[in-house]
């Protein structure tokens, strides 16, 4: 009696492993490929694009673009840094170090517990969960620092430039 009881526990647990880690590959597998899907995809303008006669200068918008990259390049920069300092400060134990206080404090910030919608989805017969895909992210590219480097870059030809 005790051989089957060890068996059927051995099972349940293979098949608990096996539910787990598909559903951990799911978790990681199709959200990429809803990525890779819509990255393919051509994305429209927002709505509230500027008309032919309020569209800004060529100047202007190369400012604009060049402010924008160095803030992008600054904020990965900043993470990074962020991240080497974490390194050290999260193996910390809360206290006071000279002038700096350390300590863990709980987050506001909440996300959906995907595994017990999952689960709720499935009990109640609802298929799988319903997602929509993230907002386009604005990607600004220079072009004549790409010429520089030695590599073909062109203008895609949908895109007008204004002169």
């Amino acid at each position: 009696m005790s051989d089957r009881i060890t068996t059927r526990r051995t099972a349940r647990r293979a098949l608990r492993l096996v539910r787990t880690v598909a559903d951990a590959v799911r978790s990681v597998v199709a959200p990429a490929a809803l990525v890779t899907r819509n990255a393919a995809e051509e994305v429209p303008d927002p709505a509230d694009v500027f008309t032919p006669e309020e569209m800004p200068s060529e100047g202007e918008i190369a400012e604009a673009a060049a402010d924008y990259h160095a803030a992008a390049d600054q904020a990965r920069a900043a993470d990074r840094g962020k991240r080497r300092s974490r390194k050290l400060l999260d193996r910390l134990p809360a206290g006071m170090y000279g002038s700096w206080n350390v300590e863990r404090v709980p987050s506001s910030r909440q996300t959906p517990d995907l595994e017990e919608i999952r689960a709720t989805y499935k009990a109640l017969g609802l298929g799988p969960v319903p997602m929509k895909p993230c907002a386009p992210s604005l990607r600004v590219t220079d072009l004549s620092g790409a010429q520089k480097a030695g590599k073909a870059a062109e203008a895609p030809a949908a895109v007008p430039v204004a002169a």
